[in-house]
């Protein structure tokens, strides 16, 4: 390529993310910004039309990935947990558990959220469930609206970082590393983030009662016999299922798309077994399943076309030749890159970030020796931060969505505040302690 065309590869990158901020369909901004660049690009003589016949290769190589077959079947599991009623029936339970404590509800939505991340991995799905069932509870037993509002979007993003987490097998996929790898690596994270949220509950039901009162007597005391009844019906089963679907990754037994197939069982089990499992449901859920799997693999058909004519332009190399090039080293990569991740996660959708902009970051990755386990990581913890994050966090418009007309978005904007400094934290404890990543992909190997 001349010099004076260099500027063609940042130009069609840009020109997708133009299209994609104004809220065309991703595959399309994709696939059609590569026509229009390739055309470009040959009338003026500094693009080899030779790269396109990659392209059927590049195709056929994505439907025979042993990996994403993982995701319509994580899609399928969280999809069918959510319509078995799973969620409602949990934060019942764990509601009169931890009622008699200050802040008891707010921290069985953390658990929950926790648990719901670990079952069904789906942010929408966990937002909105506990968005319907616990904020009009909360609210009626005299919680604060920010700390309660704050608290149902922090823990439903939970399902971002602790596996089986459909973000982290699309980053495993686009990072070139294992699934099981990354899964392992970010329990500790996961569960970091939790315990956080769980400790500023706490605190603030301390040091503000008046924030997160207790449940009354009579709300809580259900009575021994009904309360144990609960805990083996409702509480044991999901707990089962994830130690079945993670232990099976976690021990080697099986692959993360083998250990989604059975927790798909497991999932229709489940529904049967809270009598919700009919044809109408499954009808529904292989419906969403459908839906959300074809997203994805057309997003990833369209990044495909994107990325071969952007390569065409060099634009890789452009890229590559900045971010190997900045001042700091590793450190300056690291900063940049989870800036533009955290900033671009305001505005698109995690799907377009690991297509479009993760391939970018992975050469330099490498050049710079870090583990790509752990870049992985903090990438899907980021990530989370930014589904968090006013005035464009996915997460919070979820919640506004199902949130009552007393609740402003200004209420939601402002309790989010304290666990958005809360994963950015631990994002940073992340970065300093890389063995918080590695520890447990250690004892495997």
């Amino acid at each position: 390529m001349t010099y004076d065309y260099e500027w063609l590869g940042p130009v069609m990158f840009i020109g997708a993310l133009v299209l994609l901020s104004l809220g065309y369909p991703v595959a399309f901004s994709l696939g059609g910004v590569a026509i229009i660049f390739a055309i470009l690009g040959v009338t003026l003589d500094v693009f080899d039309p030779i790269f396109l016949t990659a392209m059927p290769q590049r195709i056929f190589g994505i439907m025979a990935n042993y990996t994403l077959l993982a995701i319509p079947y994580f899609i399928f599991m969280g999809s069918m947990l959510e319509k078995s009623g799973i969620a409602e029936r949990l934060l019942e339970t764990m509601g009169i558990l931890l009622g008699r404590l200050r802040g008891g509800l707010a921290l069985a939505v953390v658990l929950v959220g926790a648990l719901l991340a670990a079952t069904t991995g789906v942010v929408a799905a966990t937002v909105v469930a506990m968005g319907l069932i616990s904020l009009p509870i909360m609210l009626r037993y005299g919680y604060n609206k920010q700390l309660a509002t704050g608290v149902i979007a922090a823990s439903g993003t939970l399902g971002q970082i602790i596996p089986p987490s459909v973000v982290l097998v699309v980053l495993a996929d686009q990072l070139g590393i294992s699934v099981g790898d990354l899964f392992i690596g970010s329990v500790i994270p996961g569960l970091m983030m939790t315990a956080a949220f769980a400790l500023h509950v706490l605190i603030v039901s301390f040091i503000k009662p008046e924030l997160a009162p207790a449940l009354p007597p009579e709300v809580r005391n259900i009575g021994r016999k009904a309360l144990t009844k609960r805990i083996f019906q409702v509480m044991l089963p999901p707990l089962f299922l994830i130690l079945l679907v993670l232990g099976s990754i976690f021990f080697g037994i099986a692959t993360p798309t083998e250990a989604g197939a059975v927790g798909c069982a497991g999932a229709m089990i489940l529904a049967a077994f809270n009598g919700e499992l009919n044809l109408a449901s499954l009808r529904q859920v292989c419906d969403n399943t459908l839906r959300i799997t074809s997203m994805v693999i057309f997003i990833l058909l369209g990044s495909t076309a994107f990325s071969l004519v952007f390569r065409g332009l060099e634009g890789d190399q452009f890229m590559f030749d900045i971010l190997s090039n900045l001042p700091g080293g590793e450190v300056g990569f690291l900063a940049i890159s989870m800036i533009t991740v955290l900033i671009l996660g305001f505005f698109i959708d995690f799907f377009e970030i690991a297509f479009i902009i993760v391939p970018l970051f992975v050469p330099v990755a490498q050049t710079l020796n870090i583990d790509l386990v752990w870049y992985g990581v903090i990438l899907g913890a980021n990530l989370q931060t930014s589904f968090l994050t006013p005035p464009f966090g996915f997460a919070l418009f979820y919640l506004r969505g199902v949130a009552p007309p007393e609740v402003t978005t200004g209420d939601i904007y402002k309790g989010v505040i304290p666990f958005i400094l809360l994963q950015l934290l631990v994002v940073i404890l992340i970065v300093i302690f890389p063995g918080i990543v590695s520890f447990l992909p250690s004892l495997g190997g």
